[in-house]
């Protein structure tokens, strides 16, 4: 039984989410992801303007005349969502925190991927796999996945991508489209980033908090890392200090964007404290351009 709690909430994410797919994503997601192949069509008398090399020589010598073969994409994907829930998720300075924020991406790329007949699948992880569900379709299967994302609680608390990643490469064997959702505040991941990415079309999203960005001038404030618990005070009054943070926030999001640029990795940043939906239309739309 789901608790009651739980389910309102999957509700109203649900009545949420699927009014942005029909007036937000209308026709950016099914257009920013090929399918797995091409599958053979028909064969026709050629045209002026045919491809030569789409010529198919065995028809064209019993009919005497030249024939070619047409194709056409093969539209079903599998997606899978690889999302963080390790200790640092749960963090959020204001209405929602990051593995809200998750849950609500998850959402709405589920229902998507249910309106273009797609497969969805999950892996949750932290310092270890925590829930595998193999890809499937309809909506009873998206919803499932939304409940395991929103009501799941981890036996971890620190974060691994590799162990992500690795396991991801084992279930996964065909081409998907891979949603990596995390603050990825993990490290020695990027040899399974790059192999990922040359056989799945890989996806991280980031996500973060306004406050892990910048400090707000309350004076002394202690602060705890969610996944070691080591503590620390320091004085935000200060605007050396307010400065030093921000600074160094800001070289940690560009040591990242850096790494994933090199291992031809596509990012999309989201943070809880702003709207996503038409960040994610137009990194769709960005992604269609890219394919033409």
């Amino acid at each position: 039984m789901i608790p009651k709690e739980l389910a309102k909430k999957i509700r109203y994410l649900q009545i949420r989410t699927r009014k942005t797919v029909n007036d937000v994503l209308a026709g950016e997601y099914k257009s920013a992801f090929r399918g797995a192949g091409m599958e053979f069509d028909e064969v026709r008398e050629y045209q002026p303007g045919d491809e030569v090399r789409s010529i198919d020589w065995n028809v064209t010598a019993r009919q005497g005349r030249p024939f070619v073969k047409r194709f056409h994409e093969e539209r079903e994907l599998t997606v899978i969502f690889v999302v963080d829930l390790s200790a640092s998720g749960g963090f959020g300075s204001g209405e929602r925190s990051k593995n809200d924020l998750a849950a609500e991406l998850c959402a709405l790329l589920s229902f998507s991927a249910v309106k273009s007949n797609d497969k969805v699948g999950l892996i949750l992880f932290t310092d270890q796999i925590e829930r595998f569900i193999p890809p499937g379709k309809g909506l009873s299967h998206a919803m499932r996945i939304i409940r395991e994302v929103m009501g799941f609680s981890p036996q971890g608390r620190q974060t691994d991508i590799a162990v992500a990643l690795d396991f991801l490469g084992k279930v996964i064997r065909r081409r998907a489209v891979v949603f990596l959702i995390s603050d990825f505040l993990s490290s020695g991941y990027e040899k399974q980033l790059r192999m990922i990415g040359h056989r799945h079309d890989l996806i991280a999203i980031t996500v973060s908090d306004v406050r892990e960005r910048a400090l707000p001038a309350v004076g002394l404030l202690e602060l705890e890392d969610a996944e070691t618990g080591e503590c620390c005070l320091i004085d935000t009054g200060s605007a050396m200090v307010r400065d030093d943070y921000s600074r160094l926030a800001g070289e940690q999001q560009g040591a990242l964007r850096n790494m994933l640029r090199s291992v031809g990795v596509d990012q999309l940043d989201v943070g809880t404290e702003r709207e996503y939906q038409h960040a994610l239309a137009a990194f769709f739309r960005r992604r269609e351009r890219l394919r033409k």
